[in-house]
């Protein structure tokens, strides 16, 4: 019997630093009005001294886990997706030790790299196991640190991005118009872009064991007008394709929650899809671009705030370095965030 991946849990954390425009202002040449009005971030937090994507995952997990009624035990879920661009190490996979540390047994457990889209595609993968019948429950978080890949004097990177992490439990179902199935999705990827967003040191072409040419080659770099313009371009393509394939218009969606990378990005969005802009989710003034982290963290605020409700029809929408970009449809179940 064919098996559909529903979302049945749902939950998120912050580290507990808070970083406002103001205080970004008192280093950078930069305000408040000039960051707010440019990204529509107001405040970000960034991890405390000591504090890795691995603790925060450890902890979004178990909240998802708590969401869906699960213990952290062995048997809990079959795998474990870690979708992150800042591992805790270069080697090992962090995921491994997320999973020991929240105490699930010896489950497949793997790291997802598609950087902002990680979190969709890792979705997307979960689910792709549980139809295939190799997993029975699959929980996927999405973890950052960008603070580590930041250099502080850069104002077109320091004041975007935040962490934090977001996790979310699928489990199996054999209805496919179940309420939480994942109903479609839609990923794609175009690697001649892959250096409008990236970090260019630490890797094989110039491991950071060897001589450092440029300590900055070990920080996040953007292009970012460049970056603005595949975004809406790639995820307004990709959501269209996905509504196609699932039936619906755009007028049909109840929600869409789009990356959190950028408040213009996202209206622009919107636009295109000729789609309601108070029908998107936001909460990038509070957390900043957490990359694949931002989009369980924007699902469970808006659980929170009672902005979702069961029986709406949600988009979900990444677009990220690579470049890569991907879109799910999902209706949304009784869920409680944690």
């Amino acid at each position: 019997m064919t098996q559909h991946a529903a979302l049945i849990g749902l939950g998120a954390h912050l580290p507990p630093r808070q970083v406002t425009n103001d205080d970004l202002s008192r280093t950078l040449d930069t305000s408040d009005e000039w960051i707010t009005t440019r990204t529509g971030i107001r405040t970000r937090r960034w991890a405390t001294p000591g504090q890795a994507t691995g603790d925060l995952a450890v902890e979004a997990g178990h909240r998802a886990l708590k969401s869906a009624g699960l213990a952290p035990e062995p048997g809990a879920v079959d795998a474990l997706v870690l979708a992150t661009t800042t591992p805790d190490h270069p080697c090992p996979a962090t995921a491994p030790r997320v999973a020991a540390r929240l105490g699930l047994g010896p489950v497949a457990a793997y790291d997802m790299g598609a950087a902002c889209s990680g979190f969709v595609y890792a979705l997307a993968t979960a689910a792709a196991q549980i139809s295939a019948g190799q997993a029975r429950r699959v929980l996927v978080i999405g973890a950052e640190t960008m603070s580590s890949l930041l250099d502080t004097g850069d104002r077109t990177t320091a004041v975007i991005f935040g962490d934090g992490a977001g996790a979310a439990v699928l489990t199996a179902v054999p209805d496919a118009a179940a309420p939480g199935v994942l109903l479609g999705t839609d990923l794609g990827s175009d690697g001649s872009g892959f250096d409008l967003a990236y970090v260019p040191g630490g890797g094989s072409r110039e491991a950071a064991a060897g001589p450092v040419r440029d300590p900055a080659a070990h920080t996040l770099t953007m292009q970012g007008e460049k970056v603005f313009a595949h975004a809406v371009t790639r995820m307004a393509d990709s959501v269209t394709s996905l509504l196609g394939r699932v039936g619906w218009a755009a007028g049909d969606v109840d929600r869409l929650v789009g990356h959190q990378a950028n408040i213009r990005i996202l209206t622009s969005l919107a636009r295109r899809l000729q789609f309601p802009v108070e029908r998107l989710v936001l909460n990038i003034d509070r957390v900043g671009n957490t990359s694949a982290a931002s989009i369980p963290l924007a699902l469970t605020d808006a659980v929170a705030a009672g902005e979702l409700a069961a029986g709406d029809r949600v988009v979900l929408a990444a677009f990220g370095g690579g470049l890569s970009w991907g879109s799910i449809a999902l209706t949304w179940p009784e869920i409680a965030a944690v």
